[in-house]
């Protein structure tokens, strides 16, 4: 679904002549095709493209970073708006409320008593909300929430 959604925008981009859009999802595609060849399928499932999305997102921040030490600020823009569209096609990101409350049960759940059951709970975590968080302030979460307990 999200595979296919991505080509319509493509398209549409293309038609429309917006070349930022086109490009970052030519890319996209590209990028989605490699991981299809890699796993000999036909189509990605919707949390494989994610996997891709997300991939890229994580080049493009590191990207951003990297321009800004060296004062691009217009590759910076460009790197920026390029992250925005790729953001769009991820689902929503729960709220660190959201977020906290999972820790607290997942917490529970393991049973775990100390920062050593973290695994445990980054496991658990990772069923709960895959995709819908960034995996780094999930750990986060979890550190201050096994700190305290």
């Amino acid at each position: 679904m999200l595979e296919e959604q991505i080509s319509k925008d493509y398209v549409k981009a293309m038609k429309d002549r917006d070349t930022l859009r086109s490009s970052t999802l030519s890319f996209l595609r590209a990028q989605m095709k490699n991981v299809i060849i890699e796993k000999k399928v036909d189509k990605l499932k919707d949390e494989e493209v994610i996997a891709v999305i997300k991939k890229q997102i994580k080049q493009r921040q590191d990207s951003i970073a990297q321009f800004e030490l060296g004062g691009r600020q217009d590759l910076v823009s460009k790197e920026a708006a390029e992250l925005a569209i790729l953001k769009s096609y991820l689902p929503e990101e729960m709220s660190e409320q959201e977020l906290e409350r999972c820790v607290a049960g997942a917490i529970q759940e393991a049973q775990a008593g100390s920062m050593k059951d973290m695994g445990k709970v980054m496991k658990i975590m990772a069923e709960k909300v895959k995709g819908k968080a960034d995996n780094k302030l999930v750990s986060e979460l979890v550190k201050k929430a096994l700190s305290q307990v």
